[in-house]
């Protein structure tokens, strides 16, 4: 009787420890809150809000996973993820070959591109390669940076900053300690629809297409199997097309 009363309570403990004991298996999720309109932080709200936000607890609730997402520096979110502190990364990263040497991404939930903003008076710049001579401002770490960076490598830009916010690009260029931003069309178009009466445009697309991917250790293949199954779920379902015309005011199928 008494190793019966002692299984029981081993049983018992060790559902007690267990993460699902308390509710739903976690997902924890890290970001970088300045890629309007993918992730920010509502200004009545104060919470995460954006396509990717909505789309990340969309994959959690057909997982069945209750998910946490934290606001973190944009460069220190994969090495948060290779370093295990979160699970999953979202947060328009691009699908780059150099990042695949390192994490695994889902398949590809949105189709981006590269473009260049400047003084709304600028005659003068309508691509890459007009961007001689010019003081380019970049968020780091990101496609704009890695195409700007390159073309500061080649000689043809006279110098490139490099900020921790998209807003902080935009403004150096507002204040004239930069020439242009060279950033996903997407996020400039948000940018402008949020500050009208910033003196700013955009020149329309300037690079090939590239894709957003959700990150994810390589050792974690399960859960990357989950998030792609979730993916393709919410696309058979028409849940990733309302998130779509919630934040692009278009169907993701017109769109592509």
């Amino acid at each position: 009787m008494k190793k019966l009363y002692v299984l029981m309570l081993t049983v018992l403990l060790s559902l007690s420890l267990s993460p699902l004991a308390f509710g739903k298996e976690v997902l924890n999720v890290a970001t970088e809150a300045g890629f309007m309109p993918f992730e920010y932080v509502g200004e009545e709200t104060g919470e995460l809000e954006g396509f990717d936000m909505d789309l990340i607890r969309a994959v959690g609730e057909v997982l069945d996973m209750e998910v946490k997402i934290d606001n973190i520096s944009w460069d220190g979110l994969i090495p948060a993820l290779l370093n295990n502190n979160y699970q999953a990364v979202i947060a328009g990263v691009t699908i780059t070959p150099e990042r695949q040497e390192n994490v695994n991404f889902s398949n590809p939930y949105f189709e981006s591109v590269l473009t260049i903003v400047t003084k709304e008076s600028a005659t003068d710049v309508a691509s890459l390669a007009d961007l001689a001579g010019k003081v380019a401002a970049v968020q780091i770490s990101t496609t704009g940076d890695f195409t700007a960076g390159d073309l500061h490598d080649e000689g043809l830009l006279k110098s490139l900053s490099r900020f921790d916010t998209v807003a902080d690009a935009m403004q150096a260029v507002i204040i004239g300690a930069a020439d242009v931003v060279v950033v996903d069309l997407p996020v400039a178009e948000a940018y402008l629809e949020a500050n009208p009466l910033a003196p700013l445009k955009t020149v329309g697309a300037v690079s090939d297409d590239e894709y957003y991917g959700i990150a994810v250790h390589k050792s974690n293949e399960k859960l990357l199997e989950q998030i792609n199954a979730a993916l393709d779920e919410l696309q058979k379902n028409g849940t990733y097309d309302e998130i779509y015309q919630k934040w692009f005011g278009a169907s993701a199928s017109k769109e592509n």
